[in-house]
């Protein structure tokens, strides 16, 4: 990354992910059961030698991804060694897939919609960590050969159906472009997803 202000951009969205984790997506989490390991890193894989998260991730404001990331263990598959050793940057993406599926499942619950498929899910997952992986990546020059093996989707949640994983996945297509503006300014004035889904109805009913 190549400006203090792209950093700063990066750091604020990262700050707007645990701020809408706590207040929208914690309080209505359910009991569930741990997912089994992902596949395992590159660094405990065929690619060793990438970055690994114990030089990368202290102290960084990427860890605050994993922290949110570590209550959704219905969706974390981190590498099954998942020491300070592995891949720094397989680590965000795995987080970064959590979050986008975990907010999802959520979004879909609250709102009362049809049950999610697991298809739409790792949708979901796929993109937030092809798009988060390579922001994070470029910023501390740590590609590895797993995000060449990321795509993203064509048809992804907007944020007239999941106002928080679509503004998610919106905003880290391309988070330090200057034409940015949020995707859904309103969440701002929410203090839950009720308040979410009140504003949803009002804003489909409205002529």
């Amino acid at each position: 990354m190549s400006s203090a202000s792209d950093a700063l951009t990066i750091h604020q969205l990262l700050g707007r992910i645990v701020y809408f984790h706590a207040l929208f997506i914690e309080p209505e989490l359910r009991p569930s059961t741990p997912s089994a390991p992902g596949p395992a890193c590159c660094n405990h894989a065929t690619a060793p030698g990438q970055l690994s998260v114990g030089e990368l991730l202290p102290d960084s404001a990427w860890g605050a991804l994993v922290e949110v990331a570590d209550t959704l263990p219905a969706h974390h598959r981190p590498c099954p060694k998942a020491t300070g050793a592995c891949c720094a940057t397989c680590h965000v993406a795995s987080a970064a897939t959590a979050v986008a599926a975990g907010w999802a499942q959520t979004e879909c619950h609250s709102y009362r919609q049809a049950k999610p498929t697991e298809s739409f899910l790792r949708d979901c997952g796929h993109a937030a960590a092809a798009r988060l992986g390579r922001v994070f990546a470029t910023q501390h020059a740590a590609h590895c050969p797993a995000l060449d093996r990321l795509t993203v989707p064509e048809a992804l949640p907007d944020t007239e159906e999941l106002p928080l994983t679509g503004e998610l996945l919106a905003l880290w297509a391309e988070p330090t472009a200057t034409t940015r503006h949020p995707v859904a300014s309103w969440l701002n004035h929410c203090t839950g997803l009720d308040d979410v889904c009140r504003v949803l109805k009002t804003r489909r009913t409205d002529p």
